[in-house]
């Protein structure tokens, strides 16, 4: 066997293992909340791109969850973004997250640092969407996944600790985000190597109830696989470039 054919049999090997190990320590469903079995289920989209994943949520099932219980930095997002029918939350280092808006923008020493330096502030990324959340996301991976009452609660309770506060205990607004109407708000937690906007996206799901696999989570691409195999989580059809239409948030 030539060198190149047993470092791609190790390859492969190292890669099938880390596949099995991440099924392994995967978190099952919670049947009590996924998937949804009534008329007040509440359907989010997750989306997904190169290295970042975040979720779309509905602003008025928002509000209408947070009369449920204590949330105020939810209810207070939900009604700054009074004017848009969906809330794109994402979470994230904040210096990386801040200066490197898109893929073609990558500073592999700021992806370096946010990865391996321990400590790392983080911020929450909040756009306000219009009613069409395809066609302003053309180009990212969008998948619909339908949350019990229970579940969705579930996922906002998640969400609102992950608001930093001001000294008033509202949420902690740091300025404009990177496109469209949006905003970047102080996050609780850090990030790292271990602790990546896309476990940050999986914590928020599996607190509704969604399996969740945490290895396989590192990923975008690793994190839509599981929700779409183990999870029911649906794939949208991308939008033909004929039919594309200038998004109103990018």
């Amino acid at each position: 066997m030539t060198l190149v054919r047993r470092l791609a049999a190790a390859a492969a090997l190292v890669g099938a293992g880390l596949v099995f190990l991440g099924w392994l320590t995967s978190t099952p469903a919670n049947p009590a909340l996924y998937p949804a079995a009534d008329e007040r289920a509440v359907t989010i989209y997750v989306v997904g791109r190169a290295y970042h994943s975040g979720l779309l949520l509905p602003r008025a099932a928002l509000l209408e969850a947070a009369r449920h219980g204590a949330f105020p930095a939810v209810t207070a997002v939900a009604t700054r973004f009074a004017a848009y029918s969906w809330i794109e939350v994402g979470w994230g280092e904040e210096r990386f997250y801040r200066q490197v808006p898109s893929i073609d923008r990558l500073d592999w020493r700021l992806a370096l640092s946010a990865l391996l330096r321990p400590g790392n502030a983080a911020v929450l990324h909040v756009v306000g969407v219009g009613d069409d959340p395809r066609a302003a996301f053309p180009d990212d991976d969008l998948g619909a996944l339908t949350l019990s009452a229970e579940g969705f609660l579930g996922l906002i309770t998640e969400l609102e600790r992950s608001f930093g506060r001001d000294a008033q205990g509202q949420p902690l607004a740091l300025g404009a985000g990177v496109y469209g109407p949006s905003l970047f708000f102080r996050a609780t937690g850090t990030f790292n190597l271990f602790n990546v906007c896309n476990h940050w996206t999986a914590r928020l799901v599996g607190a509704a109830g969604v399996p969740t696999a945490p290895l396989l989570a590192i990923l975008p691409a690793g994190l839509a696989l599981y929700l779409e195999q183990r999870a029911g989580m649906r794939r949208l059809p991308a939008i033909a470039l004929r039919d594309r239409v200038e998004p109103t948030n990018r």
